[in-house]
C-alpha cells in the first residue's frame, strides 16, 4: 500500500463513496427488509471490487506516468542524475526504461559539452592573442586571460556589457560596425598604454554565422605586435646606423682621394697628410664591418663556445699588456685585483673580446689621471668580473640603451677613440651566449661599474 495516496485518488475514493451513499439511500427503500440486506452488502462488494481495481489502475498506470512526467520536469531542469523506477507494469516499465536511457544518453551529452567547453575555454584562455565575443546586439559574450592582461580589469567587468561602453578606443567601434555591415573580416590596429608604455595591438573582426547564414554577431582578434614594432624600429635605425657608420669614412676617404688626384702640385706633408686620414678612415671602415660581421655571427642561431678552462689571472694580464700603453698615454691608472688563482670553463677568445672591450670602454670615457679597478671572484659556482671606472658616468634613463647597436653616450668621444658603438652589443651577446648577463651601475660625472656574471 502506498503510504501517500495521490490526492486525485482520494478525491476520486471520496467521490465514489458519496455516489454510493447516495445510490444506498435511493435504492434501499426501495426494497423490503430481506432484500434491502442483500442490495447493501451487493452495493458494498461493487464498492470494494471497484476500489481494488481502481487502485491497480492507479499503481500500474497512473502514478508510474506522473512519476515520469516529474522525472521529465527533472531533465528539463538539467539534472540528468534522475532516474525512474523500471520495476513497474510492462507498459509503463518500458516508458520508464526509455526515460532513463533518454536521461542516460542527455547525461552523457551534458558531459561531453561540458569536456569540450572547459577544452574550448582552456585553448581561448592559453592563446597569445587577445579574444573579445560580441553577439549580434552588441553585448559581450566572453573575453580570454589575454584580453584582461592587455586592457585590465577583469573577465566579470565586461561580460554581458555593450563592448562600445567597456572598448573606448574608436578604432575597436568602426572595425566592429564595419565586420556587421559588410560581414567580412576588418583590420585596424590602436595604442594601449599600460604601466607607463606603449604597447600597439592589432585589431582583427570577423563575424560568425548561424546554419542560416545569418549573422550572430563578431569575433575581435587583439595581436600584441609591440615587439615587432620594436623589432621594425630596430631594424630601420640600423639601417641607418650603418648608412651613417658607413658614409662619414667613405666621405672622407672619398674627398681627400679626388683632391690628391686633381691636384698634382700638393706639398708632399699635405699629401702625407691626407694619405694619413684616408688610411685611419679605411681602418676604420674595415672595424666597422669586422664588428658588424662578428656581431652577426654571435646573433645567429647556432652560435657555438668552445669551452674550456681558463686561467683568469693570465687572460687579464694579457688584456692588460693591450690595453696598459693606450691607458698610460692618458696616465690612467689599471689596478687589478687578483688574490687568487681563478679557473673557469670558458670561451677563452670571447671571453678576451669581453673584457678588452670593457676596458677599451673604460679608458675611452676615463679623463686623463683617472683610475680603473678590475675585480675578480668566483662564488657558488659564479665567475664574477667588475671593471670600475671614475669617468663621465651614464644617465639613468640611459643605461638600458647601451647594450643597444650603434648606440653611444657620448658620440663625439666614441668617434674620437674609434669606437664603432658595436663593442657592448657585441660583449651582451657574448656573455649571455655562455649562460650569464651583464650589469651596470654608474653615477653621472662619477664612473661606472660594468659586472659581467657567468655560471661555471
Amino acid at each position: 500500500m502506498m503510504r501517500h495516496p495521490n490526492r486525485m485518488f482520494i478525491l476520486y475514493g471520496v467521490v465514489t463513496f458519496i455516489l454510493f451513499i447516495i445510490m444506498t439511500l435511493m435504492i434501499v427503500p426501495l426494497t423490503t427488509a430481506g432484500d434491502q440486506v442483500i442490495a447493501t452488502l451487493v452495493l458494498l462488494g461493487a464498492f470494494a471490487v471497484h476500489l481494488v481495481l481502481y487502485y491497480q489502475v492507479y499503481l500500474n498506470y497512473i502514478r508510474p506516468v506522473q512519476m515520469t512526467n516529474r522525472i521529465i520536469d527533472e531533465l528539463v531542469k538539467g539534472n540528468y542524475r534522475v532516474n525512474a523506477n523500471e520495476s513497474f507494469h510492462q507498459d509503463t516499465g518500458h516508458l520508464a526504461y526509455s526515460v532513463n536511457r533518454l536521461a542516460r544518453h542527455l547525461q552523457s551529452l551534458n558531459r561531453q559539452e561540458k569536456m569540450h567547453s572547459r577544452q574550448l575555454r582552456t585553448v581561448i584562455d592559453n592563446m597569445e592573442s587577445g579574444i573579445m565575443l560580441i553577439d549580434f546586439k552588441g553585448y559581450v559574450d566572453l573575453v580570454n586571460r589575454k584580453f584582461v592582461d592587455l586592457f585590465g580589469k577583469t573577465e566579470s567587468s565586461y561580460h554581458n556589457q555593450i563592448y562600445y561602453d567597456v572598448m573606448k578606443q574608436k578604432n575597436v567601434y568602426q572595425v566592429v560596425q564595419e565586420a556587421f555591415l559588410y560581414e567580412q573580416t576588418v583590420k585596424d590596429s590602436i595604442i594601449v598604454s599600460k604601466d607607463g608604455y606603449k604597447n600597439y595591438i592589432e585589431i582583427v573582426g570577423a563575424p560568425f554565422f548561424n546554419e542560416s547564414d545569418d549573422i550572430r554577431g563578431v569575433v575581435l582578434v587583439f595581436h600584441d605586435i609591440t615587439d615587432l614594432k620594436k623589432v621594425e624600429e630596430m631594424r630601420k635605425d640600423f639601417v641607418a646606423n650603418v648608412s651613417h657608420e658607413l658614409k662619414t669614412p667613405m666621405t672622407s676617404i672619398k674627398g681627400f682621394a679626388e683632391t690628391l688626384i686633381e691636384d698634382d702640385q700638393l706639398d708632399q706633408s699635405v699629401r702625407h697628410h691626407f694619405l694619413s686620414i684616408i688610411y685611419n678612415e679605411s681602418t676604420r671602415l674595415q672595424t666597422l664591418i669586422d664588428d658588424l660581421l662578428e656581431l652577426s655571427k654571435i646573433e645567429k642561431e647556432g652560435f657555438q663556445l668552445t669551452r674550456l678552462p681558463v686561467d683568469i689571472h693570465a687572460l687579464i694580464n694579457s688584456c692588460l699588456t693591450i690595453i696598459e700603453p693606450i691607458a698610460e698615454k692618458k696616465q690612467i691608472k689599471v689596478i687589478s685585483r687578483l688574490d687568487k688563482k681563478v679557473t673557469i670553463h670558458v670561451d677563452h677568445d670571447r671571453l678576451k673580446q669581453v673584457i678588452l672591450n670593457l676596458l677599451f670602454n673604460a679608458v675611452s670615457y676615463t679623463p686623463e689621471n683617472g683610475e680603473i679597478v678590475i675585480d675578480v671572484t668566483n662564488q657558488d659556482h659564479w665567475f664574477n668580473l667588475s671593471i670600475q671606472d671614475n669617468g663621465i658616468g651614464i644617465p639613468n634613463d640611459l643605461k638600458n640603451r647601451i647594450f643597444e647597436r650603434f648606440y653611444r653616450v657620448d658620440k663625439a668621444r666614441s668617434r674620437e677613440t674609434g669606437g664603432t658603438g658595436l663593442g657592448l652589443a657585441i660583449v651582451k651577446h657574448i656573455v649571455e651566449a655562455h649562460g650569464g648577463f651583464i650589469e651596470v651601475e654608474s653615477e653621472l660625472n662619477k664612473g661606472s661599474t660594468f659586472t659581467v656574471s657567468i655560471p661555471d
